[in-house]
């Protein structure tokens, strides 16, 4: 049993004040700023809370930390720094406690490697020591007078307690209709783990699918790992368009601009939100553009060609068998296909949000789900559809009301630290029941 963030042991049966459901980088990043809250306080005044996470250890995208891969947002947004630039949860901290912060600072870089990035956040999930159930998923939340329960699966079956629920339970992985995943076709999210389970390599062709950071990462990575294969990536465009991380853009993931967004009438926030795509949506970093571009320009020169970027271009037909998969590409503009025999097909083709509904039952309206979006306050409150003795907080699945900073890194120490005002704000708690 883990020590609660106010260092007290936590009994099963008992009313915490606060269940958070997913232990990725938001719930980790609120349980940090609990643990700098409580220590701050008297016991009276102290949080309890606990975590539910469906995986048996603390991770992070693992499947897609390919070695040389950076980050796209500065090290400066990472658990706690805007939150609290004096937190010992800090990345800079990560590197001192490391030995290796001068050499960090000799690197002149904002943007750390991905791998690092992912020991730092492992490093914070050790230091933090919250109460997690890891391999545990809730299923149903329920509201029960004056609290919630939770009823979790996993490790052990069990109902737990909280006047308040944190919903971070990520994203899931999305393939194009009809694709059912295989060995040798699957989402690019596990890309190192299905790769290391491929069967027998007989083609030499890969083709990878999306047009976004992620396919442009694994067409790299294809390419360099396997330097017999040719690397096929298809895409509606006609190249990869480059990321906008550009100062004046880089506005919208300012913590100001979450109040701005959140103030604005609906057709103002659908502007916003067209205007700024270029800073997340199907946008990659230009250096790796450039290089993807030159690989393929200098195989057109002395050959042989194994880079392929098929713009303009979709998959009209795949076929699978016991050898291989066979992919027909068309060319959407002139209508020619061609078909290509591949050893896998790879799908970068993005993520859909955490099934709320199905968790929160009559919690929520699952039409508001589907349309223009749940109703939410400023400080990530759900506004239910029964009156509960808790609030229910949302930590993603809220770019309709707060902007595209929902669901990313770039706003997880301030979004944190108002989630926590908020549940610190209530009234005095209950004594456990």
């Amino acid at each position: 049993m883990k020590k609660n963030l106010d260092g007290s042991r936590s009994q099963n049966d008992s009313t915490v004040d606060l269940i958070g459901v997913g232990f990725g980088p938001s719930n980790l990043g609120l349980a940090i700023a609990i643990r700098e809250h409580n220590e701050s306080q008297e016991s009276g005044n102290r949080i309890t809370a606990r975590f539910v996470e469906s995986k048996p250890t603390f991770g992070w995208h693992p499947g897609m930390l390919i070695p040389g891969t950076t980050m796209q947002i500065s090290f400066l947004k990472d658990l706690a720094t805007q939150r609290n630039a004096t937190s010992r949860f800090t990345f800079l901290n990560y590197l001192a406690e490391h030995g290796r912060l001068n050499h960090f600072v000799n690197y002149q870089t904002f943007f750390p490697t991905r791998i690092e990035f992912h020991k730092y956040l492992e490093w914070a999930a050790n230091q933090v020591d919250a109460d997690v159930d890891y391999g545990s998923r809730a299923v149903e939340i329920l509201s029960a007078g004056e609290h919630f329960e939770v009823r979790t699966v996993g490790s052990s079956e069990r109902v737990l307690k909280a006047r308040n629920i944190v919903m971070a339970g990520g994203l899931t992985a999305a393939l194009p209709d009809g694709v059912t995943p295989t060995s040798r076709q699957f989402h690019s999210h596990n890309l190192l783990f299905d790769l290391a389970e491929l069967p027998p390599i007989r083609h030499n062709s890969f083709v990878v699918v999306g047009a976004g950071q992620s396919a442009a990462e694994v067409a790299r990575h294809l390419h360099s790992t396997y330097p017999e294969a040719e690397v096929h990536s298809v895409f509606g465009k006609y190249g990869f368009s480059p990321s906008d991380d550009s100062p004046y853009a880089n506005r919208i993931f300012d913590p100001v601009a979450v109040d701005d967004f959140y103030s604005s009438a609906p057709h103002v926030r659908k502007q916003l939100l067209n205007y700024h795509r270029g800073t997340n949506y199907s946008a990659v970093d230009l250096p790796l553009i450039e290089e993807l571009y030159a690989i393929e320009y200098a195989e057109r020169v002395q050959g042989p060609r194994r880079l392929f970027v098929h713009g303009a271009s979709a998959i009209v037909d795949t076929h699978e068998d016991s050898v291989g998969v066979s992919v027909t590409v068309e060319h959407r503009p002139t209508g020619l296909t061609e078909t290509i025999l591949n050893d896998a097909v790879i799908y970068a083709t993005g993520f859909k949000p955490m099934d709320l509904p199905s968790i929160l039952g009559p919690l929520c309206d699952r039409d508001d789900f589907n349309s223009n979006g749940p109703t939410v306050t400023r400080d990530y409150r759900l506004v239910t559809t029964v009156s509960c003795g808790g609030t229910v907080f949302l930590q993603g699945g809220t770019e309709h009301s707060h902007g595209l900073t929902s669901s990313l890194l770039s706003n997880i120490a301030v979004r944190s630290g108002e989630i926590l005002q908020a549940v610190a704000s209530q009234s005095a708690p209950s004594p456990s029941s």
